[in-house]
């Protein structure tokens, strides 16, 4: 029975990564299921056995992009010291995104998804992302944290216009 429950959890990731790249890719309106079953290598029907819908798995594919994100900052947050968080979370992001990318341009494309199941998910991963690092700022007694907050998401918004079209000026 193990081995089975492995196999499902192995299944599902491997259904939201190949999600990920196709929605990245030609965007969720033209992805289909079929596309998404294409490129896990199985069958579109299997890909319903997990996820009843596509928006379903959209929101699942954002929230695993989510994760890794919120994931990065904390593991920045518990080692950096005050004179190294911004820094080091930056360098983190910017590591997210390129280790990543097709997860930073899935999360650029949500955001102009007027679907209200999206639409809170991605409230969801930016409130826990701002309260994150406002927390973290804080915490390390920076000067003006909730300022610094905003110029640092506003940063990150920067970062991902930059690598999605391929200006690298922008982040500098």
């Amino acid at each position: 029975m193990e081995k089975n429950t492995a196999a499902s959890v192995n299944r599902r990731t491997d259904i939201i990564a190949a999600a990920i790249e196709v929605f990245a890719e030609i965007g969720y309106y033209r992805a289909t299921t079929a596309k998404v079953a294409e490129r896990a290598q199985i069958s579109q029907p299997y890909v319903f056995r997990f996820f009843a819908t596509k928006e379903i798995l959209l929101k699942e594919a954002l929230e695993v992009s989510w994760t890794r994100i919120v994931d990065a900052f904390r593991s920045v947050i518990e080692t950096a010291g005050p004179n190294q968080l911004e820094k080091e979370l930056v360098e983190a992001y910017i590591e997210v995104m390129k280790s990543y990318q097709n997860e930073t341009l899935l999360l650029m494309q949500a955001q102009t998804i007027k679907d209200e199941a999206i639409v809170e998910v991605m409230r969801n991963g930016y409130r826990e992302v701002q309260q994150l690092v406002l927390h973290a700022f804080q915490q390390a007694g920076l000067e003006n944290p909730k300022d610094k907050t905003v110029i640092f998401l506003a940063r990150g918004m920067l970062c991902n216009v930059s690598m999605a079209l391929s200006l690298p000026e922008l982040m500098y």
